[in-house]
């Protein structure tokens, strides 16, 4: 447990940072799990619409500092390619 007024007042900012960086978090693993299950789907039209918002929420999140842009920039690229490669087996 923190014993001083500083660590005191640390925790409770941490626990404010922490709930609102799960909400950019979240929204963007929500976002891409719903492209996933589009392009499982076989509704390609509705991926594509669907990927630019995961793309726009994964931004948000590594311009944030929530996750870091690299990683928001791989996680793109494999939805990118998920889609491609389902597009060209239909």
């Amino acid at each position: 447990m923190a014993n001083t007024k500083s660590a005191i007042k640390n925790v409770r900012k941490n626990e404010r940072r922490r709930v609102h960086n799960q909400i950019f978090r979240s929204r963007a693993r929500t976002e891409v799990k719903k492209v996933r299950k589009l392009i499982e789907a076989g509704k390609f039209e509705e991926a594509q619409q669907a990927i630019q918002i995961a793309h726009k929420a994964l931004d948000k999140a590594a311009t944030k500092g929530i996750i870091h842009r690299n990683n928001a920039a791989r996680r793109k690229a494999r939805l990118a390619q998920q889609l491609n490669r389902a597009l060209t087996q239909k």
